[in-house]
């Protein structure tokens, strides 16, 4: 069995060698030679599975390492029997910790408090789920929209877009982007959502950036309707926008999900789907793990006030890669593939926690150690 891997898709390496020809290749030297011979391949989203690429491989099983799945031309793979999977839900954590950890960072620099602010979360999937529990924690009223979901279960515990424009101190986007149907999320983003919002609030896009209209946002910011903008995911990536660079308050170069532990979920994933497709076992498999963090146990007592907020800045920051993307933007692509993935809070011990934070801590998912709490 012949598979081809994209060559930064981590804790891969060894893993399939012993029952594979594996070969590993830059996003662009995916090419219709390169691959023709695959019988499957690991992507991640910066390579396009289209038609142009597949057409007349043995291509059998694409797996991506990611929970989006648009770099896939999956009308073309129906077409020609290639089976094709996603990774959904392996990064949802990763993405969760960067809402929170970014809103954190915004929340300090302007001397704010999250807790009370109401955030409307657009898309209450995997992402948006964890989103919604880990604002809650941190006391934050939670509006979910999610048509999908609403026709399906009810609207009881959804509300409208409308609703969201109007209440939201905050909102965030957790979208798949799609360009069809009645639940299409291409431009959902759009001047008419803009020109509702009622609270000049928070806007955070690390879902797909196509998502938003890049130009009605653009305005929507210079006009003030949009007070404090957080973009992760960009249109047109990694050829993003400078004038949106610009006015954003935090930019990153689309590595919300990029924790180490989601990585490792979406490689693993990618690995369980040529168990399965292959009906094979790859018993290399359980070596599929992040390394533990740098300073893995977090004291409470180094930081005066905030103390909480502080704990979640240890485990992700977003400015040092914010700094770095605003200084040379040309190296958005660079970025994601040099990332150095942190852990997500599980990964961490908090000690001498107070006991009216230990609650909070524990929710937010921190391990804490019961000797060191007050």
């Amino acid at each position: 069995m012949k598979i081809i891997a994209d060559n930064t898709v981590p804790y891969l390496k060894g893993i399939l060698e012993p029952i594979a020809d594996v070969c590993y290749l830059d996003s662009n030297e995916f090419t219709p030679t390169n691959i023709q011979e695959a019988d499957a391949l690991i992507v991640r989203s910066i390579d396009k599975c289209t038609r142009e690429l597949l057409e007349g491989s043995r291509v059998r099983l694409i797996t991506t390492a990611t929970i989006g799945y648009d770099h896939i031309d999956t009308h073309y793979c129906d077409e020609a029997g290639i089976t094709w999977k996603n990774a959904p839900g392996c990064n949802a954590a990763s993405v969760g910790q960067y809402v929170l950890s970014s809103l954190i960072s915004v929340a300090l620099r302007k001397g704010e408090d999250l807790r009370g602010k109401t955030i409307g979360i657009v898309g209450v999937g995997h992402v948006g789920s964890i989103v919604e529990r880990l604002c809650e924690t941190m006391g934050m009223r939670v509006l979910r929209n999610d048509p999908p979901r609403a026709e399906k279960e009810g609207n009881e515990g959804f509300v409208s877009l409308d609703t969201i424009a109007k209440e939201a101190d905050i909102i965030t986007l957790h979208v798949p982007l799609t360009k069809e149907g009645r639940f299409a999320t291409y431009h959902l983003a759009n001047q008419d959502f803009f020109n509702k919002l009622a609270r000049k609030p928070w806007l955070i896009n690390s879902c797909r950036g196509a998502v938003h209209d890049t130009q009605a946002l653009l305005q929507a910011k210079q006009d003030g309707k949009i007070s404090e903008l957080i973009v992760d995911c960009w249109e047109d990536e990694p050829n993003i926008n400078t004038d949106l660079l610009a006015l954003a308050t935090i930019a990153t170069p689309h590595i919300a999900g990029f924790s180490a532990d989601g990585k490792a979920n979406g490689t693993r994933m990618c690995l369980e789907n040529i168990e399965r497709f292959f009906d094979i076992q790859i018993k290399k498999i359980k070596e599929v793990i992040p390394l533990a963090p740098a300073n893995p146990q977090i004291d409470l007592n180094a930081f005066g006030e905030k103390r909480i907020e502080k704990a979640i800045l240890h485990s992700f920051n977003p400015e040092d890669i914010d700094s770095r993307l605003r200084a040379t933007p040309d190296c958005f692509e660079w970025f994601r593939a040099h990332y150095a993935h942190p852990r997500e809070f599980h990964a961490y011990q908090i000690i001498h926690a107070a006991t009216q934070e230990q609650s909070i801590l524990r929710g937010l998912g921190f391990n804490l150690s019961t000797i060191n709490s007050q």
